[in-house]
Order: C-alpha cells, then structure tokens, then sequence
C-alpha cells in the first residue's frame, strides 16, 4: 500500500478534524450560524463543546497519532470509518424523519460519505497488502 496515500489522508483529517473541533470547544455558538444548532442551557453549551469540540478535536489527535505510530493506521481507519458511517447513517435517518436539508445538511452528508469511502478503501488496500 502506498504510504504516502495514507500519510496524506491521516495528514487531512488532522488537519480538518482538530481545528474545526477546537474552534467548537471554544466558540459553540458558532454552530448556530454555520449549521442552525444551538443550545438553550448552559448543559446544552456543555454537549455541544464535548460532541463538536471534543470528539473532532480527537479524531485529529487520533489521526496525527495514527501518523507518528504507523501501527496504529489500521486502528484509526477503522474508527473513522465506524464513525463516518454511524453519522451518515444518522443524518440520513434524520433527514428521513425530520426534513431540514440544507447546505450543511448537504456538505455534511459529502463529507461523510468520502470519510467513510475513503477510509474503507485504505483499509480493505492494507489489509489486502498484508
């Protein structure tokens, strides 16, 4: 498996993944404008730090580890593809059930989809070349 395609995409997602989350960590409120999801509690605040801030500032850690510790690649293949898959899901159920499609809605569902495809692919190619 060509190496240089992993280290791309691991390189990708730290990249996209760890500032998106910090910027959800420190500014919530932002995800009312970009996306129409706010809170109405301080808890509500609380979630959506831990859910947007949290979780995707550590898929970039994850993935800016998984690129030092080549023997954890096939460990954040499967975690991303677990998690781009069980989102798009939802999403897809949600869009099913409640309607509301929007630009975010639809960069979102892309998004997802080339995560889940693309972290698929390099698993199945290194497995394949093991």
């Amino acid at each position: 498996m060509s190496l240089s395609l992993v280290n791309t995409f691991l390189v990708f997602c730290a990249v996209v993944f760890f500032p998106y989350g910090l910027v959800c960590l420190s500014n919530p409120g932002m995800l009312a404008e970009v996306a129409g999801i706010g809170a109405e509690s301080a808890s509500g605040t609380t979630e959506l730090r831990a859910m947007y801030g949290g979780v995707q500032t550590s898929i970039g850690v994850m993935a800016l580890v998984a690129f030092f510790r080549p023997t954890l690649v096939e460990s954040f293949l499967v975690m991303l593809a677990t998690f781009s898959v069980g989102l798009l899901t939802a999403r897809l159920a949600g869009l099913l059930m409640d309607g509301g499609f929007n630009d975010y809605t639809g960069m979102a569902l892309g998004f997802e989809s080339v995560l889940a495809s693309f972290s698929l692919f390099l698993l199945l190619r290194k497995r394949e070349n093991s």
